[in-house]
């Protein structure tokens, strides 16, 4: 179980926008990620060291993005504005989670515009829509595409979580902490609206906040 990426909802301004003003604060160009046909979502994506990325999502105007949980919650983002969506965890073994969550785990996949088709599983969509400070999970079918790869001269060193780590450590069944042992993470305003309050990277632009 580890950190996988962060997803970051594009703004009503639209998602060119949103890639070219992280794009220039980071100092490095995101890609076109493609098409989440069964999400009704599209993403951008910018590899990070230690196989970590960002994804900036945008939802389309398609049937799936009112059905799937990922849609409805990439919608209700952007619709706030546009801003950080949550954070995603990786795990080896997603039928313990699936048991753990009662829940089946549902199948994603994203169509690359260099043609191949990324497949996983993910699960607790739900559990972050209703509680934002939750991650939500997901097993990657091939490592070997992992979206992390080329990642080089930045790096995600914090995070700052508006929320409770013993709330988050019921729902990962693994203590908070320990999960993010490797970043800065501060845990602020735990009577407030929960969720992913910012980032902090190092990148050759110095230390950036977003």
């Amino acid at each position: 179980m580890r950190l996988d990426h962060l997803s970051y909802a594009c703004g009503p301004d639209g998602c060119r926008a949103t890639v070219e003003r992280l794009s220039a604060a980071l100092g490095a160009e995101f890609v076109d990620g493609g098409v989440h046909p069964r999400f009704g979502t599209v993403n951008h994506i910018l590899p990070l060291e230690n196989d970590r990325y960002i994804e900036v999502v945008d939802v389309l105007d398609h049937p799936a993005s009112d059905k799937a949980p990922f849609g409805q919650a990439v919608r209700a983002r952007k619709e706030l504005g546009g801003g950080w969506l949550g954070w995603v965890v990786a795990v080896r073994d997603m039928e313990r989670m699936e048991k753990r969550l009662g829940r089946q785990a549902v199948p994603g996949n994203r169509h690359r515009p260099d043609g191949l088709n990324l497949t996983w599983r993910q699960i607790g969509v739900k559990g972050l829509i209703a509680d934002p400070q939750l991650p939500f999970f997901i097993h990657w079918d091939d490592l070997g595409e992992h979206p992390s790869i080329g990642g080089k001269d930045i790096k995600l060193s914090g995070l700052e979580i508006a929320g409770d780590p013993t709330r988050v450590t019921d729902w990962i069944g693994h203590p908070a902490d320990h999960l993010l042992d490797d970043l800065d993470v501060a845990w602020v305003g735990p009577n407030g609206q929960p969720g992913l309050v910012a980032a902090v990277f190092t990148t050759p632009n110095g230390i950036v906040r977003l």
